[in-house]
């Protein structure tokens, strides 16, 4: 990997991309067989063009505490095996019922329902196959350690959860008290999780730990009322996905409940935040700085 004094985001977040698709491509079976409709839809998500800022984050934190850099990548890829099923799950029908993801029709419109189903299932399970394989790392407490994490980040306690609160929003209280831990679970906790998993890999202090804990939940909720703030202004073509959603559905973000003025400022509010809590790398966590920058003028 480049070093991260030296190199510039996009280049950075493009590699990171790129060389986890290689490692995705690699790790997900073959379409082969009477089950080969289950691996090309589970593979047309997975390979899908993305941002893939997750992976970056485990790898970005891990290269600044030396962390293996095949245990990393695993990681990384299991984590995004996390975040693409999730995103054909919501994309549902029974859900946000979205015709577009990542440039492309999503998988329920590409193949059908029940293999969209099928298909994020497979991915969730694939995740902690990754995980649990001696290839992630030798120490088997260290396996144990990270699929537990990531279990509480992407169950009921976090993503799942955050998704249920989503669902329910036409019937439950929806002030910033209540959009804001939905968020935190919905979006922030595989975000989280992200770091989490550098510093179990690298051995991080408790005092770094403390860093990378603060500067993933502020940058999680920043990226989600950024994501709401495209929602209102931004273009299907730019996005690749659905804009408008949740003011077609009624429900309240950060932009309904703030105003776009008050949502970009707290948007600058959590970046500054972000920023601060890196501070004990110095200039160490160059890149890590330029993913706040990102969040805050991405387009997409």
């Amino acid at each position: 990997m480049n070093d991260q004094n030296a190199a510039d985001f996009p280049t950075y977040l493009n590699e990171v991309a790129d060389r986890v698709t290689v490692a995705l491509d690699r790790l997900i079976p073959p379409a082969e067989g009477p089950e080969a409709q289950l691996m090309r839809a589970m593979r047309y998500a997975s390979l899908a063009t993305g941002k893939r800022l997750r992976p970056f984050f485990v790898i970005a934190f891990g290269e600044l505490f030396g962390a293996p850099e095949k245990s990393l990548l695993r990681t990384a890829a299991a984590l995004e095996c996390i975040h693409t099923y999730s995103l054909i799950h919501d994309d549902l029908p029974c859900m946000d019922d979205d015709d577009l993801r990542r440039g492309q029709p999503t998988v329920h419109k590409r193949f059908d329902e029940a293999t969209a189903v099928l298909a994020g299932d497979a991915l969730l399970t694939l995740a902690f196959e990754i995980l649990s394989h001696p290839d992630t790392h030798q120490d088997g407490s260290v396996r144990c350690k990270l699929i537990e994490k990531l279990s509480r980040a992407s169950g009921a306690q976090g993503m799942v959860g955050g998704q249920m609160i989503d669902m329910l929003a036409g019937d439950v209280r929806q002030d910033l008290n209540s959009i804001t831990r939905m968020q935190r679970l919905k979006t922030g906790a595989l975000i989280a999780y992200a770091g989490e998993a550098a510093c179990i890999l690298g051995g991080a202090s408790d005092q770094q730990r403390s860093a990378v804990t603060g500067f993933t939940h502020d940058l999680g909720l920043a990226y989600q009322i950024a994501d709401d703030l495209l929602d209102v202004e931004g273009n299907e073509a730019e996005l690749g996905k659905g804009v408008g959603k949740d003011a077609d559905a009624g429900k309240a973000n950060f932009v309904t409940l703030l105003g776009k003025d008050g949502a970009r400022q707290r948007v600058e509010m959590l970046a500054e935040q972000a920023k601060e809590h890196l501070a004990i790398f110095r200039n160490r966590a160059h890149l890590l700085l330029q993913s706040v920058d990102f969040v805050l003028q991405r387009r997409h």
